[in-house]
């Protein structure tokens, strides 16, 4: 049984794809088309022209595995990005497979701080 918890690299193919092909044409398209190699511990991601479909492909030790998600209501939210391929971390994929627009989501930006401050006084007002 696969896990999305060992952090691997997801690809989205942006581009709808012909949703008769099989493993063997997606990881042709996967070398071919995106470039990549269908071995690399990655989760490769294509969809139908409705948006109605999702399959994926990776690599798991000995052989392909490869799983299709039908919506029979809603589209998917797929990303709307330039690029021909799309990078995304699994807890984006999660969400990608939940219904989440992607392109909504803001996050807050990371930071780096060198030293911990103490709080403001108005802060202490609160704790009491």
């Amino acid at each position: 049984m696969f896990r999305l918890a060992d952090d691997p690299r997801v690809y989205l193919h942006r581009d709808p794809i012909d949703f008769r092909a099989g493993i063997s044409s997606l990881a042709i398209l996967v070398e071919q088309s995106m470039g990549l190699s269908p071995f690399a511990r990655a989760f490769f991601v294509f969809c139908n022209c409705r948006r109605t479909r999702m399959k994926l492909l990776f690599f798991e030790r000995s052989g392909f595995v490869f799983v299709l998600k039908a919506l029979s209501e809603d589209p998917f939210r797929w990303p709307r990005r330039e690029a021909p391929v799309v990078t995304l971390d699994t807890e984006q994929l999660r969400w990608l497979l939940d219904g989440i627009d992607l392109d909504a989501m803001v996050r807050h930006p990371v930071r780096q701080y060198e030293f911990a401050e103490a709080r403001p006084n108005w802060c202490r007002e609160w704790s009491k």
